[in-house]
C-alpha cells in the first residue's frame, strides 16, 4: 500500500486556494466564550483528557494531528469528524485520515458536554481544546484557546487529499500549502515540531528506504547510520508496523524532533525538506542547538493562529449534537 503521490501532488497544485476562507470570522472567537452558556466546559474537557491520556498517552499525537487536519480542510469546523454518507465520502475516508485514532474519545467528551449543556459546545471547539490539552499533558506548552467555533455541514474526501500536505512534499509545496491557509514559513517550521510525538506507518516513508528515485535506492538525505535501524523495523511492503517519530520520546513533548532533523533522522521527506529553505533551516538549527529555547512559546502562538483558520462563528454552521453527524 502506498500514498497516492501523483494524485496528491496534482490536487495540491490544483487547489491551493482557501476553500471557505471568505467566510472566515476569527474575530468571532473569544476567551471564556462558554463562561455563561456552559460554565466549566474547558475544565470538563481537561478532566476527561487527563484520564484518557493517563491510560493511552500515545493518543496525544493523534489529537494534535486531528485538529491540524480539521483546520487545513474548510477551516477549523469539525468537518474531519463527519461520517461518509451514501452520496459522498467524507474527509475521514481520505487516506491521510484513515489512521486517525481517538475519535471515540471525542465522542465521549461531546456526550458529556451535551449532558451538561445541550447544543452549546461545538465539536470544532472540542478538537481545539483536546489538541491543547494533549500537548500540555505531555509536559508541552499550554495556551489559551479562543473559542466560539461552529461546526460545518460539509465534509468531502477529495478536499482532504487536495489540502493536506503529504509526507513527501518538498519545501516549495509545503510553503505554498501553509500560505494558502494564512500561515507563514515560521508557522511551517514551528508546527512541524508537533512530529516530536507520535508514530508513523512504515508505508508512509518506505520509499525513502527502498526505492527513492525508482531505482531501488535510498534517500541520500537520510543518515546512513539510521537506515539499517529503519530497514530492520520496516520490511518492503510493510503496511502495519509503526515507528516512533522520535524514538523513545513519545511521552514527552520537546525539541528533540529538531535535533533529529539536523542529523538526517526525520522520518518524512517533508521533515527533511525543512533543511532546504533558509528560514526553516535556521529555525531547525536554533531549536536543536539551544534546547528549544523558543519552541514552546512559538508552538503555542502558531497553534492559536492555526485554530483561527477558516472558522465559522456567529450564526454560520451549526452546533452538532453528535460530532459524526450533521443535525
Amino acid at each position: 500500500m502506498a500514498f497516492p503521490r501523483n494524485v496528491a501532488i496534482f490536487l495540491l497544485h490544483l487547489v491551493l486556494l482557501p476553500i471557505a476562507f471568505q467566510h472566515c470570522n476569527a474575530k468571532g472567537l473569544k476567551l471564556d466564550f462558554y463562561k455563561k452558556t456552559c460554565p466549566g466546559a474547558e475544565a470538563t474537557v481537561k478532566h476527561m483528557m487527563t484520564g484518557f491520556m493517563s491510560r493511552a498517552p500515545t493518543l496525544a499525537a493523534s489529537f494534535l494531528r486531528m485538529h491540524f487536519h480539521d483546520c487545513f480542510v474548510r477551516g477549523c469546523d469539525g468537518s474531519v469528524l463527519l461520517n461518509s454518507t451514501r452520496k459522498s465520502k467524507s474527509e475521514k475516508d481520505a487516506i491521510p485520515n484513515q489512521t486517525l485514532r481517538g475519535l471515540q474519545v471525542i465522542d465521549t467528551i461531546k456526550s458529556a458536554l451535551e449532558k451538561k449543556c445541550p447544543g452549546v459546545v461545538s465539536c470544532a471547539d472540542i478538537l481545539a481544546l483536546v489538541a491543547r490539552d494533549a500537548v500540555s499533558l505531555l509536559n508541552g506548552p499550554f495556551w489559551i484557546v479562543p473559542l466560539g467555533r461552529r461546526d460545518g455541514r460539509v465534509s468531502l474526501m477529495n478536499e482532504a487529499l487536495a489540502n493536506l500536505p503529504p509526507p513527501f512534499a518538498n519545501i516549495t509545496e509545503l510553503k505554498a500549502s501553509f500560505a494558502a491557509k494564512g500561515l507563514n514559513t515560521k508557522d511551517l517550521a514551528v508546527l512541524s515540531g508537533g512530529h516530536t510525538i507520535g508514530n508513523a506507518h512504515c508505508f508512509v516513508f518506505s520509499s525513502r528506504l527502498y526505492n527513492f528515485t525508482g531505482k531501488g535506492d535510498t534517500d541520500p538525505s537520510l543518515d546512513p547510520k539510521y537506515i539499517p535501524f529503519l530497514k530492520k523495523k520496516c520490511k518492503p511492503e510493510d503496511v502495519t508496523t509503526l515507528v516512533e517519530m522520535t524514538p523513545g520520546n513519545f511521552k514527552s513533548f520537546d525539541e528533540d524532533y529538531y535535533t533529529l532533523i539536523t542529523k538526517g533522522r526525520g522520518l518524512f521527506q517533508s521533515d527533511a525538506a525543512l533543511l532546504d529553505d533558509r528560514q526553516t533551516r535556521a529555525y531547525v538549527k536554533l531549536q536543536a542547538t539551544t534546547h528549544g529555547s523558543t519552541f514552546f512559546r512559538d508552538f503555542a502562538a502558531s497553534m492559536v493562529k492555526l485554530g483561527k483558520v477558516g472558522v465559522l462563528t456567529g450564526k454560520a454552521g451549526e452546533i452538532r449534537r453528535h460530532c459524526a453527524l450533521v443535525n
